[in-house]
């Protein structure tokens, strides 16, 4: 069983403030869902009012009939009244859950809850399957509060990519602002449930790059010309007596000019709809996103990159909303007539190519924006929620990890058992051998320090005391498998990953690299020399890192590899009847193993 830490963390006040703002919601839908129902029992008596007044009418010749425009008016009012409950009652339902989910990752109740994001999961990346980036209990689930496919996706390609010392710093900066903003995380909460289930943003950004489909300043003169002319010789004819011979010549000229641009008014219309949907789900989160101060320039450069030409983009999707509702009007049976004579389908589609001409190619970047604001914020939360994790320094230089208090982000602080590593610099060490029993906690360990390393590269706090490291390329080797389909064993989907490893530190920056009891598939002699010429090839290209195993025979590698790599371990011991570890990383070889021990505690006869 792991040691209890070393000291109890204080209890964090947002704790509290996600328990009280629960509480306020949850007395909130309680009187909205009280309110729905009584709004429903008054229609309810409101229609039986109205069929009772209706028979009386009907029996008794002294009752006028307009006094049925007093239910119907009250029953009206009712259906009015109905709609903003149901959306303060939805509100506060969300809001329920997101206070729900922020209670549970803070007391360590979250793994299996959060987007998994299986679907950034590439199998053949140095890092991501080995230190659980992505799926059930995952680094992702944990960090993510994302609510736009865009800030999910902005998020993992953070984690997926070292950032540079600049670009970190920035995010540092803006992350320590975000901070104590709980307002505006609600807020995205509230306003991205719908974006994340009704928007494609692929589909939105291809939409808003097509090119202009109906071109020329005349056509569109043209068109206005003719609409004008049309009305005019509709109110001549209606009102002055000029005939009907002007109007219908009129009208069968814009119908020639209608109809050819009938092909290119359907291209510019096609799927419009839709579109124009996701950009109106999408407009409340960018107006909440324009109204947010920002002071650290990796904020305010997101929101001038929600400015086209000056205008905010929550302001121009107005505008083509303006111009959806006003291409539907074209539908209205009354309407319909008039909508003819002023060509106004051909015009609004017009109106429309232009405005996607004009702002179409900003929408790429709005959505980029709005990712990156997002991913910012689910770092935000991180470093709200785990106020004693540290955000580390970047140091620019060679290959340096030093780490003070060092635990997984995965698991419960309580749980946590610090270590301290320090590879590079003053250090003089490059290369630790870790030796160890079974579940000693070598490979927690080696996922420990990548994961740090991919936090702190992507901007956000560690679950640190303190880390200083250089810009760093990891590579693992903790879930290396074999693949049937490929027909590739597990030495050999191994070997296959350590060239990948070694081709990555030939580049910049150097490679950091996490070697799990590797070359475990063959035999100790091979073993031994394969493992000590690529240590010592690594070494030579400028990498640090660490390689486990439980095979002491592999500890002797430190010996031919020279001072600056050098052996340490971690212990356990046998107690009544049960092995205890204490997850204490401890310098040299480990002397015992307890693989026998294991094996009898589950009832092997050995």
């Amino acid at each position: 069983m792991p040691e209890p830490p070393d000291a109890t963390p204080a209890p964090n006040p947002l704790h509290a403030e996600y328990a009280r703002r629960l509480q306020t919601h949850e007395a909130a839908l309680a009187r909205w869902e009280r309110a729905d129902r009584r709004v429903a029992d008054f229609r309810l008596a409101v229609f039986a009012a109205a069929v009772a007044l209706a028979l009386i009418i009907y029996q008794s010749a002294w009752v006028s009939a307009i006094w049925l425009l007093i239910p119907a008016l009250g029953f009206l009012a009712l259906l009015l009244a109905h709609e903003p409950i149901r959306r303060r009652a939805s509100r506060s339902s969300r809001a329920i859950e997101f206070y729900k989910r922020g209670l549970a990752r803070m007391e360590d109740r979250w793994a299996g809850t959060g987007a998994p994001g299986l679907n950034f999961l590439n199998l053949d990346h140095p890092y991501a399957a080995d230190l659980d980036l992505f799926g059930a209990g995952s680094l992702f689930e944990r960090l993510c509060t994302a609510r736009t496919k865009a800030g999910e996706e902005a998020l993992a390609a953070w984690l997926l990519a070292p950032a540079s010392p600049e670009t970190i710093a920035a995010r540092q900066e803006a992350v320590r602002e975000l901070r104590p903003r709980l307002d505006l995380r609600e807020d995205l909460e509230l306003l991205g449930a719908d974006v994340r289930e009704g928007i494609d943003p692929a589909a939105l950004a291809e939409w808003g790059r097509r090119p202009r489909v109906i071109h020329g300043r005349l056509v569109r003169l043209a068109a206005l010309g003719l609409a004008a002319l049309g009305a005019a010789t509709l109110i001549g004819w209606a009102f002055f007596g000029t005939g009907l011979l002007p109007f219908l010549v009129v009208l069968l000229v814009e119908w020639l000019f209608a109809w050819s641009l009938s092909g290119r008014v359907k291209k510019v219309l096609a799927g419009v709809d839709e579109r124009g949907h996701d950009l109106t789900l999408l407009s409340g989160l960018l107006e909440r996103l324009e109204r947010e101060p920002a002071e650290s320039p990796s904020l305010q450069s997101l929101k001038r990159a929600l400015l086209t030409e000056g205008r905010p983009a929550s302001r121009e999707i107005r505008r083509l909303a303006n111009l959806l509702h006003l291409l539907d009007c074209r539908h209205n049976q009354f309407f319909a007539p008039f909508a003819a004579v002023l060509l106004w389908g051909t015009q609004l589609a017009m109106a429309i190519d232009a405005w996607r001409a004009a702002a179409g190619p900003a929408i790429e970047g709005w959505l980029a924006a709005a990712g990156d604001f997002e991913a910012l914020c689910a770092l935000a939360a991180y470093a709200a929620e785990n106020p004693t994790d540290a955000f580390p320094e970047i140091v620019v230089g060679p290959a340096l990890y030093e780490v003070e208090g060092l635990g997984h982000p995965l698991i419960p602080r309580a749980e946590c058992v610090p270590n301290d590593v320090s590879l590079g610099g003053e250090s003089g060490t490059l290369a630790l051998v870790v030796s160890g029993s079974n579940m000693s906690g070598k490979s927690t360990l080696l996922r420990s320090i990548g994961v740090s390393i991919i936090m702190a590269l992507a901007g956000a706090p560690t679950r640190t005391a303190r880390l200083r490291l250089s810009p760093l390329a990891v590579g693992a080797t903790l879930r290396v498998q074999d693949s049937l389909q490929a027909g590739k064993s597990r030495f050999y989907a191994e070997i296959t990953r350590v060239r990948q490893l070694v081709d990555i530190s030939r580049g910049s920056p150097p490679l950091f690299f996490l070697l799990d009891e590797l070359f475990n598939g063959t035999n100790s002699g091979d073993r031994r020399v394969g493992a000590e010429a690529v240590i010592r090839g690594l070494l030579e290209r400028g990498s640090i890192g660490l390689i486990t195993t439980h095979d002491l025979a592999l500890a002797e590698i430190v010996a031919g590899l020279g001072p600056s790599t050098r052996n340490v371990h971690f212990e356990d011991h046998f107690e009544d009847g049960r092995m205890r570890f204490d997850y204490r990383m401890r310098p040299g070889v480990v002397q015992h193993s307890n693989a026998l021990a294991l094996m009898r505690a589950v009832g092997l006869e050995v």
